[in-house]
């Protein structure tokens, strides 16, 4: 669990909005027997709304399943969406010829959760990090390489480093990696995919410290998806929770943290662990009565 809360301030309701999410829904399709024929349809993603202004953080929290990294990638054009509209300063996202499409993709960036995964094992890190420079034609010889070792240096890696393979790194220098990469572009907004889950509980605190300083470096917005409520806790100005693809409440961070109004939610809670194992056992208690009572329904 992260010690530290996040206490960069919120962002005001006079800044503007810049992500405008409205009933997104992305379906994929049940297919069954030797024709595979579509029967029906899982609903991942089933009418999803929510906003994002500038400099703000928001967390779609809930568990695996859920269709949280669905939206993501969604919001993206990474996945097909079945329905609904995807706004992001204005411009609707599903509707951009190729050549906006490219224009609109230096503005939204992802980093990936699985750090290394994400990495081409056979490139070195100079030319992952690199690369979205030269594709975009921003930058080439020796404009490059300085630009990517600045990058590298800013998210607490070394000049040398882009030198190396991905392979010759931990996980968290890894993950230092992508984030060096999403930034290369110099996006406006980032939708963080679990970033933190698949790193130890010291990285993570490094990761997310991270993050917010480059938030309050570069006034980046953010779209945070995690299952975990400490760290959505850590890091999120606001708190979207997720459940069968649908958001079952919103609202600030004290708000659902401290009053959550769904039971979904407070379930979520009871999840997160505590360091006093009797306070730990009291809220396993709970939990198990919650979901008692559901069964009973």
């Amino acid at each position: 669990m992260v010690a530290n809360a996040h206490e960069s301030p919120t962002p005001g309701s006079d800044e503007p909005v810049i992500l405008d999410v409205r009933g997104l829904r992305t379906y994929f399709p049940i297919r069954k027997g030797f024709l595979q024929r579509v029967v029906g349809h899982h609903k991942a993603v089933d009418g999803v709304s929510f906003t994002i202004r500038r400099g703000e953080t928001l967390g779609l929290v809930g568990e695996s399943g859920c269709g949280k990294t669905t939206v993501g990638r969604t919001i993206l054009a990474l996945q097909q969406a079945t329905g609904g509209e995807v706004l992001f300063e204005g411009k609707d996202v599903f509707r951009q010829d190729s050549a906006s499409m490219r224009r609109l993709r230096r503005d939204m960036q992802i980093i990936f959760q699985d750090p290394g995964g994400s990495l081409n094992p056979r490139m070195r890190v100079g030319s992952i990090v690199g690369e979205p420079l030269e594709v975009h034609g921003m930058a080439s010889g020796d404009e490059l390489r300085e630009r990517v070792e600045a990058l590298l240096e800013r998210c607490g890696l070394w000049r040398a480093a882009a030198d190396r393979y991905p392979h010759e790194f931990s996980g968290g220098q890894r993950q230092r990696i992508g984030i060096a990469r999403a930034l290369a572009l110099q996006p406006k907004m980032i939708v963080c995919d679990e970033p933190t889950s698949a790193l130890d509980v010291s990285v993570q605190s490094e990761i997310l410290n991270l993050l917010a300083d480059l938030q309050q470096q570069f006034g980046l917005s953010y779209l945070f998806i995690s299952h975990d409520m400490a760290v959505i806790h850590h890091i999120c100005d606001r708190i979207a929770v997720m459940k069968d693809g649908k958001i079952v409440e919103e609202g600030s961070r004290e708000d659902v943290i401290g009053n959550p109004q769904h039971p979904y939610t407070k379930r979520l809670l009871l999840a997160v662990p505590e360091c006093d194992p009797r306070v730990d056992a009291e809220k396993r208690r709970e939990r198990q009565r919650m979901l008692a009572e559901e069964i009973e329904r």
